[in-house]
């Protein structure tokens, strides 16, 4: 029988909150995108531009908005980061995460080109979305590293360590 490993319990939790933090955010982007970016809280002048980078030609991939993109993908982890999810501990639904948050990142390093090579400004509510899809990146890549076998629960609970020393 092939070594089951339990994720750290922090993970569950962390990456539902970055996912739903990074909901909001895109949420937010994309409702400024079909309202035609009036009400954007953020400097419309200088290197800080958010209008700037939300109606630029960069700000649309094939006719769809990069917002919208952004919706889709934290919808998708959300429900991939869900409590119940984590419960089931399948390689399938860690290769789906890890490979999706991937991709945002890769996005991110796109939008980060456009932004500071091709527009010459930056969107601060952009960069919210940028900082969580990195961290959300790097907070499965080190919960899938920081694994630990299922029946070790000094590792994976120090509580349940604690408890076994006490006499």
């Amino acid at each position: 029988m092939p070594l089951q490993l339990r994720h750290p319990r922090w993970l569950a939790p962390t990456t539902l909150v970055l996912s739903v933090l990074g909901l909001a955010d895109a949420a937010y982007l994309t409702f400024e995108h079909y309202s035609g970016s009036t009400s954007l809280a953020c400097s419309d002048s200088g290197a800080i531009d958010c209008a700037k980078v939300t109606t630029s030609q960069w700000s649309s991939i094939a006719g769809v908005p990069v917002a919208l993109l952004g919706l889709l993908f934290f919808v998708g982890m959300t429900a991939l980061c869900l409590p119940p999810v984590w419960r089931r501990t399948t390689s399938t639904l860690d290769a789906i995460r890890i490979g999706a948050a991937g991709v945002g990142l890769l996005m991110v390093f796109y939008l980060l080109w456009a932004e500071f090579l091709k527009i010459h400004a930056i969107c601060l509510w952009c960069t919210g979305v940028h900082v969580i899809t990195f961290v959300l990146f790097f907070t499965l890549l080190f919960g899938q590293i920081l694994r630990v076998p299922a029946d070790d629960l000094s590792v994976a609970d120090p509580a349940a360590d604690d408890a076994q020393h006490v006499e």
